[in-house]
């Protein structure tokens, strides 16, 4: 329901008048653009100066009339300039056009079928129509003309007789009387056939016949209503006559209208003939309808250049009866045509031609050309080439229809895979795109489907993977709390210790125990396996190791104790090897056990640097957390040593992670060079000592990956 209340300055105007304003506003907006592109760009400018330039040259021309000829010039410079302009814009409308009307891949398919396919069909078929048409027209053009010169040629023989009947020298009456028999058998198949005797003048020819007298007087026989009968014969015509074409006007009103008759000229065969003989064939009703029932063609308008005298101008009283043409409003082009026939004039021989057209029956032309009637090949030839013709059409056909579809499904799917992509720019992966044939682009349509699929569940996999990484750097550092950080002060030994975790989490553990004032426990563990579990073991290790350590002072009896209870805590696959050592530092000595663990080593201070021997120190002992037996197996194995300490020895705990150090070729790093890069750089300070073990290790890996977490306890015995 509307209300016609009058609109009140605080309502919101209505939807069509912000539509208006919004034409308004569009308006302004291309009159400015039109404004600007006019004064602002170089084309506008050109313009704007060939415009300028051609009113100008206009109005003064008109002011100054005189001035017209130096106006021309400039007025043709203004045209070329608006010329260019004008090309200039249809370049970049082209452009445009292209842009902007071609972007879909649809049109694109479309136009370029249709450039290949249908065009060039249709050119074929526009060529085969045209070059047969050309083929009758041609034919029926050539069957005219060799009609109309059989008609000269019996014009001609008429003529030839009528001069030898003339020859005879019979009295004037009986030579009339034979004539005029002779006229009106002639007219019977040539209707308004006309006889002429005309005088002749200065013809001499080479003949060593008797002249013959010529007739009393000039002789006229039949209606002569076409032209009047020609009163002399021109010189132009020699001994042995002539026979063609004349054309002639006849005129009614402001209408002038053109027609052909065929004259033949008879010469007596004298020397100096005195007369001649002119027989008049005009082409009225009777030979046109002899020439469409021969040839299949029927005449129309004739276009020629007529006699020069205007004598020969018959009013259209006298004009001939003619046939009247079929469908005189017809302007088809389908069987209209146009031939040329050799015309003359009469009293100076010249050539001329004249156009005469002409309407095709086609298939009564081509019935005369090959005689169906007679040729049964030809009917089935003609059949068939019918038959391929509409087959052909059928195909172009069937191929535009099926073009236009496969266009449609092709551009179907591109535009499917767009809506797809615009879908995954937005980070909808849920989108799936319809499958719309089981065909390759439905194949494609589907992958397209799986892989958004795909993506949708590795981005959860991605998401569980960053939540996994935070959730182990979390554990990471919560692991490199619980071993030993900071500066280690212990009174009489330096130390330094690093861990080199193979992933986020390690399983090596390494701690250091104050039991006494002057004795330490060195502790370093390497948990089987790596990541996660072996971390989780090794937080419970040093729980264990904590606990244990002041209540078993003893390094055997330490591990011992530690066996019993990891033996009940761990996963039967898993094991733990252990070093642990108790350094007296009052006693300069240091009480050492091994379970399973890579051994110690022991760099002596007092020799020189060049003359130092490591010593590699390994004890018998078992891995941990074995469930063989009930423990005496580990307890029987496992050994005890003692290692004596001496200002400036270097003491070295490691894991297997640093001997067991791969190259590419699956070669160990081992323990033996390990020592020895020990025995050379052991005088150095730790950090520089580090550096060379390092470079050392990178060196013999070379590319190859770490494979295990590696550990290494520095300490050096200090003077008193």
């Amino acid at each position: 329901m509307t209300s016609n209340r009058p609109l009140l300055p605080g309502d919101a105007p209505s939807r069509a008048d912000a539509w208006v304003r919004g034409a308004s506003i569009r308006h302004v907006l291309h009159g400015q653009s039109a404004r600007r592109w006019l004064l602002g760009s170089f084309a506008g400018r050109v313009l704007l100066v060939g415009l300028a330039i051609k009113i100008q040259a206009k109005v003064i021309k008109v002011l100054f009339p005189s001035t017209a000829a130096t106006l021309d010039v400039v007025d043709a410079l203004g045209s070329l300039a608006v010329i260019f302009v004008g090309a200039y814009l249809l370049t970049k409308g082209a452009v445009w056009a292209k842009r902007r009307l071609l972007w879909r891949v649809r049109r694109k398919l479309i136009l370029s079928y249709v450039f290949v396919g249908l065009v060039p069909g249709l050119l074929i078929i526009a060529f085969f129509l045209m070059a047969g048409f050309l083929l009758f027209f041609n034919v029926s053009s050539y069957v005219l003309q060799s009609r109309v010169r059989t008609f000269i040629d019996q014009a001609q023989f008429t003529a030839e007789s009528a001069a030898l009947e003339t020859e005879h020298g019979d009295p004037p009456d009986v030579l009339r009387r034979r004539l005029e028999q002779r006229q009106a058998i002639a007219a019977a198949r040539f209707p308004f056939t006309s006889y002429a005797i005309v005088p002749v003048e200065g013809l001499e020819c080479a003949t060593a016949s008797v002249e013959t007298a010529p007739p009393a007087r000039p002789i006229r026989l039949g209606p002569w209503r076409h032209l009047p009968a020609p009163e002399r014969l021109p010189r132009w015509i020699r001994c042995d006559g002539f026979a063609g074409l004349f054309a002639y006007e006849v005129t009614s009103g402001a209408a002038t209208e053109h027609r052909l008759v065929m004259r033949a000229v008879a010469v007596p065969d004298v020397r100096k003939p005195h007369w001649a003989m002119v027989v008049d064939m005009p082409f009225t009703a009777a030979i046109e309808q002899r020439l469409l029932e021969e040839t299949g063609v029927e005449l129309g308008e004739v276009t020629a250049s007529p006699f020069d005298d205007s004598r020969l101008r018959i009013p259209r009283g006298q004009l001939l009866e003619t046939r009247p043409r079929s469908n005189p409003d017809d302007t088809s082009l389908l069987g209209n045509w146009v031939a040329w026939l050799d015309v003359h004039e009469w009293e100076t021989g010249a050539d001329n031609v004249a156009a005469i057209g002409v309407r095709l029956n086609l298939p009564e032309v081509y019935q005369r050309i090959t005689d169906i009637s007679s040729a049964p090949l030809s009917q089935v030839l003609l059949l068939v080439l019918a038959f391929i013709g509409v087959l052909f059409l059928t195909i172009q056909f069937v191929a535009l229809v099926i073009g236009f579809a496969l266009a449609r499904q092709i551009t179907g799917a591109v535009h499917d895979l767009f809506e797809g992509t615009e879908h995954l720019r937005n980070r909808d992966f849920t989108y799936h795109i319809p499958v719309r044939a089981r065909d390759q682009l439905g194949e494609l349509a589907e992958s397209f489907n799986v892989m958004t699929g795909e993506i949708t569940t590795l981005i959860r996999e991605n998401a569980e993977k960053a939540r996994m990484e935070q959730e182990m750097l979390a554990a990471r550092e919560i692991q490199q709390r619980l071993l030993p950080s900071g500066p280690m002060s212990v009174p009489g030994v330096g130390i330094t210790a690093f861990c080199v975790p193979a992933r986020e989490v390690a399983g090596d553990y390494f701690d250091f125990i104050a039991i006494s004032p002057t004795r330490l426990g060195v502790l370093i563990a390497d948990v089987s396996g790596k990541g996660l579990p072996a971390g989780l073991y090794m937080a419970q290790l040093k729980v264990i190791a904590q606990s244990l350590a002041r209540t078993e002072p003893s390094p055997r009896q330490f591990l011992k104790a530690v066996n019993r209870v990891v033996a009940d805590n761990i996963d039967s696959k898993s094991f733990i090897t252990m070093s642990y050592g108790v350094m007296d530092l009052e006693k300069m000595e240091m009480a050492y056990a091994r379970a399973g663990h890579c051994p110690l080593i022991r760099v002596p201070g007092a020799a020189p640097a060049g003359l130092r021997k490591a010593e590699l120190i390994a004890p018998d002992g078992l891995v941990l957390g074995l469930k063989l037996d009930d423990g005496a197996m580990f307890d029987g194995m496992i050994e005890e040593v003692t290692v004596p300490l001496s200002p400036g020895d270097l003491i070295v705990f490691f894991t297997d992670g640093i001997s067991e150090t791969m190259n590419m070729t699956f070669d160990c790093y081992g323990e033996t060079r390990l020592a020895k890069v020990l025995e050379q750089y052991a005088h150095l300070p730790f950090e520089q000592l580090r550096s060379f073990i390092f470079a050392d290790l990178h060196a013999f890996a070379g590319e190859a990956d770490q494979h295990d977490d590696m550990t290494m306890i520095l300490m050096k015995v200090e003077e008193p």
